[in-house]
């Protein structure tokens, strides 16, 4: 799907499938503040590892998030070791989708152990602020939070990929090392971003 059929559909609301852009490399990761499932408020700041960060838009009902999440939760495990700071965000209108209201997202990310804070964006100004389009939709920053991944976590879709290239892992991996992302990045996939 090209980026101007994306940009039509950007705040359609639509139930469908959507394929993020190809990475603005360098483009500053936009600050926000926003509540995690217990309460508490983060900023990019908060987040911000020493080697990078990475931001990641996922909600609980989404059939590709539920095929990932647990792949997702063992890579950031070897990211943050590494000294990349993680943050999950929910940008979805859960009074429209209460599978993703703020209650299940604490069940959510308890079930999966998530071991990054998992964020409220209650108004969806930060998901516009990212540009966004779909969930998962990954966005892997640099030491000086500039933009070097947006792709998928790897080959997996709505049914997990056994033994799939660790594209995320790798490269953040190498975001660390180098500070740069991979020339060739495959567009994650998933579900439209829920506007109100």
């Amino acid at each position: 799907m090209s980026f101007s059929a994306l940009q039509d559909n950007h705040f359609t609301g639509k139930n469908m499938l959507l394929e993020t852009p190809i990475c603005d490399f360098g483009w500053k990761a936009p600050k926000f503040s926003l509540s995690d499932v217990d309460g508490k408020i983060w900023n990019l700041e908060d987040i911000r590892g020493p080697n990078g960060t990475l931001i990641a838009f996922i909600c609980n009902h989404c059939p590709y998030v539920k095929a990932i999440v647990g792949n997702l939760v063992d890579d950031a495990k070897k990211l943050q070791s590494a000294g990349i700071g993680i943050a999950a965000v929910m940008s979805n209108d859960y009074l429209g989708y209460p599978s993703d209201s703020p209650e299940n997202m604490k069940v959510f990310s308890q079930e999966n152990d998530f071991n990054f804070p998992y964020l409220i964006d209650e108004t969806q100004e930060v998901a516009k602020a990212y540009d966004a389009v779909c969930t998962p939709d990954f966005f892997g920053f640099d030491a000086g939070l500039g933009l070097q991944y947006r792709g998928r976590l790897d080959a997996s879709t709505a049914r997990v990929v056994p033994d799939a290239r660790r594209d995320l892992l790798e490269a953040m991996l190498n975001v660390v090392e180098t500070g740069q992302g991979p020339k060739d990045q495959i567009a994650s996939m998933g579900c439209s971003i829920k506007w109100k």
